[in-house]
């Protein structure tokens, strides 16, 4: 394929052109590159122009490129906020016998990495996982070892791909789960992986994600990170040592603990409420970390209430407590707060809380921290 960027004000958009004609095929597609999937299906804000299209002359090519470049795409995974298209990837077109899917991902049931396929390759590989599971073939592999070459060959005629094409096939997803481990990927999809007219599989597009605890080890993969493609507040959170995922709810959530912090939005939901973020303070956070990510939670305008959940291990409540009181009174709370303390000097830490002349709202208990942040959010 050929990869190009232009600069969002630009109004020559020939690079998309001349990636066309270099490529020398009858036929390329043009793909908005956002990091988000559903492009195929997506569309852009104010017209009908979708992520991905297919360009038949030089001039198709340049025009899609200009329907691309500086708009907003909305897909199933953006929310309907949608992302700006900052960049466009022209990739050669390809004689397609049929489509199908391949991923290699950690299996946290078995232990290890596993390649999965399906047949159903295309747009809706969520949709297959859903209604019919049994579509998904599944390969677990020794992440030492690497996919066995009868594991290969065995998943190549599972896919029924033709006797001619498994050799191919065996060289593919071998050298796709060397690639999984050798990175350090949490997740390598190809979608739609295509077999050829040829007999040759292509992979047509495909995502990674790494694993950010791996990246000190891969400076060409932390050279590829583009700022301007993420999250503003999960940039910001990262800078300040905190592990943040932006979500569509109105309840901001501050916990110490991933365990925690997932078991507090599932109870969450359970009342009633829908989490606006997964905001992990980890166990050594400070009064500067703790107000950072009040600050990062309240730059989220669709917060209308704020959960912090504390289990006192490694850190003490009475830290946590004097935090809160600190950042409360730096930061200034415009929505309730509502504070659940458990663990090492709990009663110390409520009085701190009790006595700090805040409006902090104390819980008895994770379920009535959850019953009472929902209600204060409908309020």
């Amino acid at each position: 394929g050929e990869f190009d960027t232009a600069l969002l004000g630009a109004d020559d958009f020939s690079f998309a052109a001349a990636a066309f004609t270099a490529l020398g095929t009858p036929v390329c597609a043009v793909k908005a590159q956002i990091h988000a999937g559903g492009r195929g299906k997506g569309k852009i804000v104010g017209s009908e122009q979708r992520g991905v299209e297919l360009a038949k002359s030089a001039e198709d090519a340049r025009r899609i490129a200009a329907g691309l470049l500086g708009k907003t795409l909305v897909t199933i995974q953006t929310g309907p906020a949608g992302q700006t298209v900052r960049q466009v990837f022209v990739e050669s077109g390809c004689a397609i016998d049929r489509e199908l899917y391949c991923a290699v991902l950690v299996d946290r049931r078995v232990g290890s990495p596993v390649l999965i396929a399906s047949t159903a390759g295309g747009m809706d590989i969520e949709e297959v996982a859903a209604k019919t599971p049994e579509l998904i073939l599944s390969e677990p592999f020794d992440a030492d070892r690497g996919l066995a070459s009868y594991q290969a060959r065995l998943l190549a005629s599972k896919l029924n791909l033709p006797a001619a094409s498994w050799r191919h096939a065996e060289t593919f997803f071998r050298r796709l789960c060397a690639a999984f481990v050798s990175l350090d990927a949490s997740l390598l999809e190809v979608n739609p992986l295509v077999l050829a007219k040829d007999g040759t599989l292509v992979a047509l597009d495909a995502k990674m994600t790494f694993d950010d605890n791996a990246l000190f080890r891969h400076n060409d993969v932390s050279a590829l990170q583009d700022e301007a493609e993420e999250e503003p507040a999960e940039t910001r959170a990262a800078a300040a040592g905190l592990s943040y995922v932006k979500l569509d709810g109105t309840i901001g959530c501050l916990v110490n603990g991933a365990g925690l912090a997932m078991s507090t939005m599932d109870l969450v939901k359970l009342h009633g409420g829908e989490p606006a973020n997964f905001l992990d303070v980890g166990g050594g956070a400070d009064v500067k970390q703790v107000t950072e990510a009040f600050r990062i939670i309240l730059s989220d305008p669709h917060v209308k209430a704020i959960l912090v959940n504390i289990f006192g291990g490694i850190m003490r409540c009475t830290t946590i407590a004097t935090a809160l009181v600190e950042a409360s009174k730096t930061v200034g709370f415009t929505v309730p707060l509502v504070v659940r303390l458990e663990g090492t000097e709990v009663a110390e830490g409520k009085r701190i809380l009790a006595e700090s002349g805040t409006t902090i709202v104390t819980a008895d208990g994770l379920t009535d921290a959850a019953k009472k942040v929902v209600a204060a959010s409908k309020a």
